[in-house]
This record gives structure tokens, C-alpha cells and sequence, in this order.
């Protein structure tokens, strides 16, 4: 009986013909990359090779992209092959870490290659999980790193999402590692049935063949467009679901605050998902997923709330949650206690939670720079959720229609199952340096050169040369045409005029979006500020409503007080509500027990506020713009200009404009093929440059490059601002900091708002901390020249609004208090994201300790490390 055989019969159930194609050519002793549908059981794969491995008595280890994703994993081979057998390294974690098999983060076995680390000692195997994670734009270059660096004897196993230039990212592998077997497959062992959801009405996408957009879909979109269409509940679409026999249900929702808010409206009903024994199991579950936390914690965390809420059966799961309330959600669902969950796009990457119907609200999303429609791998990663195996005979993709969504488009991005994989791979300042100490500058050069990202750039540099050779030759067509119909001298002249009209148009954008951005900031601001018994207007349609704050809120990432009005509205108010900041009309007394009894308490708030003469303004408007110097100064030199007003220039308007469109494209193309054709080698060298001048590499006397022992410190800094944070611990502006301060210090170089609010930034509490943090900022300006002068990527900027709360929860202050120190200073955190940005502070202290220069930076990096790991953090490990 060979390995497969065994492994097979150890399933339970027989492999589908892709499964056993790929565990053959692993089996033979091959690599191999498969692309198959979410759900379809690629994972099997990876699994074999880890059985292989253990059969032969050597070493197989299993990357991921996500913490998540490792932990899963860890349990689920744990189960199979026992805890001694089995290790997990997360960063956060380190468990059994010299056991034969290892779960881990891709960035650990990339730092465990650079370190050359005993344990790649008879290592035979790596699976990477999601490897088409390879293209994502802030982590994708550590895949190529490991897929580089890996020793030649080493098997690489791909499992990725359906790719459509598999075979292109097969031909890349099978160079640099030698025989790869590609299997691609679209087969889903559940069969997806396509749904569209129109106001309550549940339709099937597709027609009777399969082919062709369902004409009853079609005819009910544009009643709803024509009619004043109202989207369902969410509570009625729970409900439909409920009677379809549809549940239980993911609903994708593309905002933290959008899941939080469908879980206020479905528990605000009489729903309930579970009878009493269920209610139990989840009761035990959930107390035991949060033993250990501070009930104060909880108190800040609303725990009552999600508990009350998973009781009925449903949840949020967003990364704003808790990690410890995330993890409750996945056992629960799991375990199928929980019947719906609302959750953001997070959730498709690989954490297995199947279901056996998605929903999706919307197909737009914002991807942290604008809001984009999905892609189709989006979509497909999404409802590859849909259908349980050897549970539901089908799975269900519901798509809610709104105005403007074309069912045909929506039909075409669920027909569409492939996305290209393209490589984000480029040499930074801590991959030079490690490079070079460990193969050398000749063979550092050749490894950047057989990287994807050249090897795609290499393919596409012919099709890129031949396209700019035709966009140039429309250009000069065009604008010979253009200079028939009037002086050639006058073509340049519109040129630079309809400039300046795009530039006029641009300037009107981002100023509304200035404004807005603005607008959103003080109401939050206000919000956060109201207290108990305040009086504010609410706008209810053209009208408005006295009402009286019930309960506050000041901490979160938008403020959401509850408030009970005159008129009867209760419930929670957000940000999106209000056209203004909301003004404070008046204070008075409200009743005890307002916030768990809002209904009770109208009648008396009514009274009250007209007792007291409170009244409000008669409709809530919008605050006028303010001036606009520099679009005031394009608009006169617009009507300055000689075409303004002319008729010839009119008439030629709609000709310029294209022939504009196709300079862009001329730019474009050229930027594209200056890129290509610059390639990473020499952007490897303009790095060695800069890191000479700073000696952290140099020439030898036989003008070979080599690392410094300031080198070898950067080579142990593994974080987006690498450069900066060697150069602060060199310049030993942390030094004199004790561990509370050099926690916050540290997190300047880590954290990311994801708004800016402006607010409040380096309001941090000590004197010490405030110079650390301008020292950085310093260093950071002079580096940000040398990068210039070297035409080198932006090092990014420190932010400094965590700091402060970063300091005060390593010197021991609450939650909560450090949740509202995060606000006052610009930082909207959620007590999800409060564990996150600690977790990675953690990771860059374990660096600095590494790397210290004195022995008290190195013994404060550990006491921050101590002081920080407690309560929710510790937890969340």
C-alpha cells in the first residue's frame, strides 16, 4: 500500500480526481500548485504532504497568511497527529516550534530562511496556504521571499483561489523550483445556486438553462427602479431566509459599523434563532471564551450585549471585534448554534466558517483609498462560502438589489471565477541587507531577477512597447486632425485650457470631499462630547425631533449615543444621521431607567423639554462651503484665458478632450515600460547606495559588498519602517526612555489610523516620550530626502496618535481609559483594533530587543513586552 493509499483511506470520504492528481505528483516527489474554487477541498492536498512527510521522518511545515488561519489549523492537526507532534509559530505564539510539523505565518518561516535556522534541518515540505495572497499590496513580497529562499531540495505546495494565469505563475514556479504540477479546477462538490434578492422578493439569478439573466429579474429591477424602491429589513430578509430553509447565513456587510448596526436591528425584534438548549451550549461557550477578562473589560466591551445577541443565534464578525469574541463566533457558527452571522470581507480568507447560504448587501466596497466594486475573485472568495459539504446538497449566493445595479452585471461577475495573480515583489532595505549577507550581491541580483514580479515584468514589456508605438501614433493623428479645423499654433492653447478646466473639476471634487471629511469629523467630535440628559435636534426626514441622550458613548470608532425623542424615535444615532454637528439645545433630567426602557421614557422626556422651553431649529441644514482660495484662483484663470467663451474652441472641445485622453495614455505606457524595463536589480543597487552612505553595508578592498555590524542589526528588524526604526535605536533616541515610554515611542513606527480626524495628534504624557516622538520624526525628514535623492519608495510616516494610549496601557491603565486616551488623540479604535496594533507594538519590542544597543533599551523592550501582554491583550494570543 503506498502513502496515498493510507492517506486516502484515513479521509473518510474518496478524493475527487484533482485531489489525487496533486497528492500523485507530490507523491513522485514534485511540487505542485493548485487553483480551486473556496470549499472544494484543496486543502486536502496540503494535508497529504504533511502525511508524507511524517511517513518518510521528515519535516513539513504549514504557512498562512493569517494568525487566524495558523491557529485554526494548528487545532485541526492537532486532532489528527497529537500536541507533542505538532508546533505553532505566530509571532504572538511559540509553541513546539522544533516539532516536524509547524503551523505558521508565512513572515516567520521568511525571517527562519534569513536566520538560517536549525529548524530547516530536514525540512521536505512547505504548504502555503492562500498563495495567491502573493499579489496583496502591503505582504504580498514575503511569499516570493520564501518561495526564493527556500533550500533547492525543499517541495513548495501552492493552494490557492482560482487564478487566471495559472499557468504563467506554474511556468514561474517550475523555474525557480524546479518540477511544479499545475491543477486547475472549477468543479464546487456543492453546487451554487445564484439568487437575487428584490425588496423581499427571492429570485433566481440565471434563467431555466443557466445562461442567460432570469427575465423575471429583469422585470422586477425595473418595476423597483421606476417605483420609490425600499430595500428589505434585515430582519425580513433573516426571516426569508428562515422559511426558505436557508439558514444558516453569512451576510457580507462592507463596514464594521454596517455589522454591528444589523445586529442592533435583528436584536431590537422578537427574533430568536435557538430554543433553550441550544441557549445553554452557547452560554457555556461563550462564559468559557471569556474567562479571564475583566469584567470592567467586559463592561467596555458591551459583552452583555454580543451574549444576548448570540443567544438568539446570531453575531457580528468584523476585525474590530475582540479577537476572544471572534473566536466565539467561529466555534459557534461552527458548531451550529449560530444561524447568522454579519460580517465583513475578512471573513472569505480561508478561516473556516461554510454556511449554507451567503448574502451579500452590497458589491461595493472600500478598499482603504476609494470605494471599488468587487472583482470577481472577491465575489467568488465570498459565496465560496455558500454550501456545506456532505451537509447541503446546494449553497446559496443572494445578492440584495438596489438602485442603479444592473442584474447583467451582476450575472457576469458570477459567472466570471478567475482574477490574474500579479506580484507586489520589491527589494526593501531590510531584504537588501539580508540578502547580501546570506548568498552575496552576484547571487542577491540573480535571486531578485528570477522573482515573479520580473518575470511577469519581462513578458510584458514587448506587449507594452508595441501598445505605446500604436498611442503614439493616435496622438500625432489626432492632433493633426485637430489642427485642420483652426490655427495648428491654437491646438496647444485648448490643450492647456481643458487642463485647467480637469484641474478646476478636481479641485471641486476633492474640496466636497475635504468637506465631508470635515463635516464627519466634528459631528463625531460631538457626539463623543454629549453627556447623559442633553438635548440635541434630530433630522426625521424634512422634519426635526427634540430628543435627550439616554446613554453615552465616547469611546469607538463612531460614536453611537442612544437617545429617546419627542416624538417616540429611540435607539442609537450615528454620525451619517446628521447633516451638521449636532448642537447642545439644553440639558435636563432623564428617567433612571431610560436606556434599558427608551419606550417608557418619551412621554416624560416630552414633558421635561417643554417644561424647560427647549426648543430647535425648524429644519437642520447643511454648513456652507468655505472659501476656496486656490479654486477661486483657477476659476480666474479660466475666464482669463483667450478660448474662454470662444466658439471655435467650443466647438473643438469634444476633439481635445480625446485627444488628452490619449496623451494620458501615452504617459501611462511610458511610465509602464520605464518600470519594466528599470529593473529590481537596479533598484537593489540604488539601495545599497543609500545604506553605504548610512554604513550599514560596504565596499571591501576588493570592492565587493558587505554587511556592517550595523547591517546586522537591520537584518533582524522585520517592519514597514525597518530603516527608521535601525536608525533610531542607532542614533539611541529610545535609550533614556523607560519601558511605558518606549512602548509608546515604538508604536509610531507600527500604527495606521484608519481615519484621519486630525484630532489632537501627539498629545502624549510625558516630556521624554514627546521628544522621542520628534526625534523620530526627524530622522524620518532626513530620510525621506535620501530616499528622494535615490528614487526609493517613501519609507512611511510615523503616526503618533496612539502613542499616548499605548503608553498608558503598558503602564497599567484600564481599557476603557485607553480607548478614550486613543480618541482624544485622533486614534478611532475599536477594542479589536486596540488588541491588533498592541500585538504588533509587541512584535517590533521583541525586535528592538533583539537589536539594542545598551543593555537598558534591551531590559525595557522586555518590561514593555510583560506590561503589555495582560487582560484582553493576553487573551487575545
Amino acid at each position: 500500500m503506498t502513502v496515498l493509499d493510507s492517506f486516502a483511506e484515513s479521509l473518510g470520504f474518496t478524493p475527487d480526481g484533482f485531489q489525487l492528481d496533486a497528492c500523485r505528483a507530490i507523491e513522485a516527489g514534485r511540487g505542485a500548485l493548485v487553483c480551486a474554487p473556496t470549499g472544494s477541498g484543496k486543502t486536502v492536498v496540503g494535508e497529504f504532504a504533511i502525511h508524507l512527510a511524517h511517513a518518510r521522518g521528515t519535516k513539513c511545515f504549514y504557512t498562512t497568511p493569517i494568525k487566524a488561519l495558523s491557529n485554526q489549523k494548528h487545532r485541526d492537526l492537532v486532532t489528527v497527529y497529537g500536541e507533542d507532534r505538532v508546533g505553532l509559530l505566530t509571532g504572538d505564539v511559540s509553541r513546539n516550534g522544533d516539532a516536524d510539523i509547524v503551523v505558521m505565518t508565512t513572515e516567520v518561516l521568511r525571517n527562519m530562511i534569513y536566520a538560517g535556522s536549525p529548524a530547516l534541518d530536514r525540512l521536505s515540505h512547505v504548504v502555503m496556504d492562500e498563495i495567491h495572497y502573493l499579489a496583496d499590496r502591503e505582504r504580498g513580497a514575503v511569499w516570493e521571499e520564501v518561495i526564493l529562499g527556500l533550500a533547492e531540495e525543499v517541495k513548495v505546495v501552492g493552494l490557492s483561489a482560482t487564478v487566471s494565469n495559472s499557468e504563467e505563475f506554474g511556468r514561474w514556479l517550475a523555474a525557480v523550483r524546479g518540477d511544479t504540477e499545475v491543477i486547475v479546477t472549477d468543479h464546487r462538490p456543492v453546487p451554487l445556486h445564484q439568487h437575487m434578492l428584490v425588496g423581499t422578493r427571492l429570485l433566481p439569478l440565471f434563467d431555466a438553462g443557466g445562461r442567460g439573466v432570469n427575465r423575471e429579474v429583469l422585470a422586477a429591477t425595473a418595476r423597483a427602479e421606476q417605483h420609490r424602491f425600499r430595500p428589505a429589513r434585515r430582519p425580513d430578509v433573516v426571516a426569508r431566509l428562515q422559511r426558505e430553509g436557508m439558514l444558516p447565513a453569512i451576510v457580507f456587510i462592507f463596514s464594521r459599523a454596517g455589522c454591528d448596526g444589523a445586529l442592533a436591528q435583528l436584536a431590537a425584534t422578537r427574533m430568536r434563532l435557538t430554543d433553550e438548549a441550544e441557549a445553554r451550549r452557547i452560554d457555556a461557550i461563550v462564559d468559557a471564551g471569556v474567562a479571564g477578562v475583566d469584567p470592567a473589560d467586559l463592561e467596555v466591551l458591551d459583552f452583555r450585549r454580543f451574549r444576548a445577541a448570540a443567544r438568539r443565534g446570531f453575531a457580528a464578525h468584523h476585525a474590530g471585534m475582540l479577537p476572544a469574541f471572534r473566536h466565539i463566533v467561529e466555534r459557534l457558527f461552527n458548531a451550529g448554534l449560530v444561524k447568522v452571522v454579519f460580517a465583513t470581507e475578512t471573513l472569505a480568507l480561508g478561516i473556516n466558517m461554510p454556511a449554507r447560504t451567503v448574502v451579500l448587501e452590497r458589491l461595493v466596497k472600500y478598499d482603504g483609498r476609494a470605494h471599488v466594486d468587487l472583482t470577481p475573485g472577491q465575489y467568488t472568495q465570498m459565496t465560496g462560502r455558500a454550501g456545506r459539504r456532505g451537509i447541503d446538497p446546494v449553497g446559496h449566493a443572494v445578492v440584495q438589489w438596489g438602485p442603479a445595479m444592473d442584474p447583467r452585471w451582476v450575472a457576469g461577475l458570477a459567472s466570471t471565477r478567475t482574477y490574474p495573480l500579479n506580484s507586489t515583489f520589491a527589494p526593501g532595505y531590510n531584504m537588501a541587507v539580508n540578502l547580501l549577507r546570506t548568498v552575496g550581491y552576484a547571487d542577491a541580483t540573480a535571486t531578485l531577477e528570477r522573482s515573479f514580479a520580473q518575470f511577469q515584468a519581462d513578458g510584458d514589456v514587448a506587449a507594452d512597447l508595441a501598445e505605446l508605438e500604436r498611442a503614439r501614433a493616435r496622438v500625432a493623428a489626432m492632433t493633426e486632425s485637430l489642427a485642420h479645423h483652426g490655427d495648428p499654433g491654437q491646438v496647444e492653447a485648448l490643450l492647456e485650457y481643458l487642463d485647467l478646466r480637469a484641474e478646476i473639476t478636481a479641485e471641486e471634487r476633492a474640496a466636497k470631499c475635504r468637506a465631508l471629511t470635515e463635516r464627519h469629523r466634528e459631528t463625531v467630535t460631538a457626539l463623543r462630547q454629549l453627556r447623559r440628559g442633553d438635548v440635541i435636534a434630530l433630522p426625521r426626514g424634512k422634519r426635526v425631533e427634540l430628543a435627550a441622550v439616554v446613554r453615552e458613548q465616547h469611546g469607538g470608532t463612531e460614536p453611537r449615543p442612544t437617545v429617546v425623542g419627542v416624538r417616540g424615535f429611540t435607539g442609537r444615532v450615528d454620525p451619517g444621521l446628521f447633516p451638521a454637528a449636532p448642537q447642545v439645545l439644553g440639558t435636563i433630567r432623564v428617567p433612571a431607567d431610560a436606556a434599558r426602557r427608551p419606550g417608557r421614557a418619551v412621554g416624560i422626556i416630552a414633558s421635561e423639554i417643554d417644561r424647560r422651553g427647549i426648543t430647535g431649529p425648524r429644519r437642520l441644514r447643511r454648513p456652507k462651503a468655505r472659501p476656496n482660495p486656490r479654486l477661486k484662483e483657477l476659476r480666474a484663470r479660466l475666464r482669463a484665458h483667450p478660448l474662454h467663451a470662444d466658439p471655435v474652441a467650443d466647438q473643438a472641445m469634444a476633439a481635445g478632450d480625446r485627444l488628452r485622453e490619449a496623451r494620458a495614455e501615452v504617459r501611462r505606457l511610458e511610465g509602464r515600460v520605464a518600470a519594466a524595463s528599470d529593473t529590481l536589480a537596479r533598484t537593489f543597487d540604488r539601495i545599497l547606495e543609500l545604506l553605504a552612505e548610512m554604513d550599514y553595508v560596504e565596499r571591501d578592498d576588493a570592492d565587493a559588498w558587505r554587511v556592517t555590524a550595523e547591517g546586522e542589526r537591520l537584518a533582524r528588524i522585520h517592519n514597514g519602517a525597518d530603516l527608521l526604526a535601525a536608525t533610531c535605536l542607532r542614533r539611541g533616541i529610545w535609550d533614556d526612555l523607560d519601558p511605558a515610554e518606549l512602548a509608546g515611542a515604538v508604536s509610531a513606527l507600527v500604527f495606521e489610523n484608519r481615519r484621519d480626524t486630525g484630532a489632537g495628534i501627539d498629545a502624549v504624557p510625558t516630556e521624554a516620550l514627546a521628544d522621542a516622538i520628534a526625534g523620530i520624526r526627524r530622522i524620518h525628514g532626513e530620510l525621506a530626502v535620501d530616499e528622494e535623492r535615490h528614487r526609493l519608495p517613501a519609507s512611511p510616516e510615523p503616526d503618533a496618535a496612539f502613542a499616548g494610549a499605548m503608553h498608558q496601557w503598558t503602564a497599567g491603565a484600564p481599557l476603557a481609559y485607553c480607548l478614550e486616551a486613543a480618541a482624544a488623540n485622533g486614534a478611532e479604535l475599536t477594542p479589536g483594533d486596540f488588541v491588533r496594533w498592541c500585538r504588533q507594538v509587541v512584535d517590533l519590542l521583541q525586535q528592538v530587543r533583539a537589536t539594542g544597543y545598551t543593555e537598558r533599551i534591551r531590559d525595557n523592550a522586555s518590561a514593555a513586552i510583560a506590561a503589555i501582554r495582560r487582560g484582553v491583550v493576553a487573551i487575545a494570543a
